[in-house]
């Protein structure tokens, strides 16, 4: 007679109550909340990245146009540094922009060695657009939350920041 065949073992992690490993992140989120801004931080951008997707802009360019709008022609560094985006993906951002014919570079006014990044008249009702999506934007990216919850959110976000 065979000796029976063992089961084969199941690896603990796979078990749905494994020592609590199901609701690990869930704890480690309520510790830490660095990273669960890291972790809030890929959730919103991955909705924002699939809301976006097949439209004319991305979040960065949308974000270029609106300061151009506000505050007028800038520097590359100037929109690097107020928007937080790095230097390297701007100079990708502005190129996109510029061969979509939404901006222009040209010599900057105060700074002969640097250029200022500029709308064109092109920009404006693409801009009007993507302003037009942000309410549903914003609704699709915290959805979890009160409309209480996103201004405590906003001001906490604020004070992190160190924004005013």
């Amino acid at each position: 007679m065979a000796a029976p065949q063992p089961s084969r073992l199941t690896s603990p992690s796979r078990e749905p109550e494994a020592g609590g490993r199901d609701r690990y992140f869930s704890r480690l989120a309520q510790e830490r909340p660095d990273i669960a801004l890291c972790r809030a931080t890929t959730v919103v951008t991955r909705t924002l990245d699939e809301e976006l997707a097949g439209r004319q802009l991305t979040m960065a360019q949308h974000l270029v146009l609106k300061m151009l709008s506000d505050v007028g022609p800038c520097s590359q560094q100037e929109l690097s540094e107020q928007l937080r985006i790095d230097r390297s993906v701007m100079v990708g951002c502005i190129d996109g922009l510029e061969d979509s014919g939404l901006v222009r570079r040209e010599r900057h006014p105060r700074d002969r060695r640097a250029y200022a990044v500029t709308l064109t008249p092109e920009a404006g009702p693409v801009l009007e657009e993507a302003e037009s999506g942000v309410p549903h934007l914003l609704d699709r990216a915290f959805g979890a939350l009160t409309a209480a919850e996103r201004r405590t959110l906003t001001r906490l976000m604020g004070k992190i920041l160190d924004v005013h």
